[in-house]
């Protein structure tokens, strides 16, 4: 693979501004075209940065969702690799588009709610005293957080630990990819002091319906606030 081709080509595209969402669709439109083959390495993340100009952030993060997706795989002191070819991975994965479609972001924020609900519900069922425990010392950690981008890894750790709970390895993969999907929007959608401490008081009320082992107290909370934060993430992407 040429680099230097796919770097000239990522310069002229536009990016538009939400910033990982564009690095994402151009990143991908690449892997997709005839610049990359299976097992071809992406250029490093100080090129890709350069050539978009772009923070590393933007470039991280994209690459993170693209990873999550199956698309790519990075390894550790070696750099980030095409993981197959394109017709291998189409099948693999959701619509490409709901990766950078600002359109399809609502629906697919539906699609996240009722698994989280249903994970939330079943999670309550079957949640030890050190399940409780241990999902009440990640809200305790996102509380005492004084970073965005640490909260929202505490957000996303939270309901980890819930869908892992659920016991539903099809259903901890579908949230895991529509988590990753969202997740370029999620620490803009936490820069508000209300809308964290609204977040955290609804995180509140579902570890405690979960450590109660009341379901359907679960599946409300769950329910309430996924409306708020969906409603947080669509008006983010309206702003940008």
């Amino acid at each position: 693979m040429n680099h230097d081709s796919l770097l000239d080509s990522l310069r002229k595209a536009e990016v538009v501004p939400s910033v990982s969402g564009s690095v994402a669709q151009q990143l991908l439109g690449m892997l997709l075209g005839e610049h990359m083959s299976a097992g071809d390495r992406l250029p490093s993340e100080r090129k890709l940065t350069e050539a978009l100009g772009v923070g590393r952030s933007a470039v991280r993060e994209a690459i993170a969702a693209l990873e999550v997706l199956g698309i790519v795989v990075t390894r550790a002191g070696s750099g980030t690799y095409l993981r197959s070819s394109t017709s291998e991975l189409l099948p693999q994965t959701l619509s490409w588009s709901m990766l950078i479609d600002q359109d399809q972001m609502e629906e697919l924020a539906v699609v996240r709610s009722v698994l989280e609900r249903a994970a939330a519900e079943r999670a309550a069922e079957v949640a030890t005293v050190k399940d409780a425990d241990r999902l009440h010392a990640i809200l305790q950690a996102q509380r005492d957080t004084a970073s965005s981008r640490a909260y929202v890894d505490h957000d996303i750790a939270f309901h980890q630990h819930i869908a892992s709970l659920a016991q539903n390895p099809i259903l901890d993969d579908l949230l895991s990819t529509t988590r990753a999907l969202l997740r370029v929007w999620f620490e803009h959608a936490v820069d508000r002091a209300e809308d964290v401490e609204t977040a955290i008081r609804e995180h509140t009320e579902i570890a405690d319906a979960i450590a109660a082992g009341d379901a359907v107290a679960a599946e409300g909370a769950m329910r309430r606030h996924m409306a708020t934060a969906t409603a947080r993430i669509l008006r983010v992407a309206g702003d940008r």
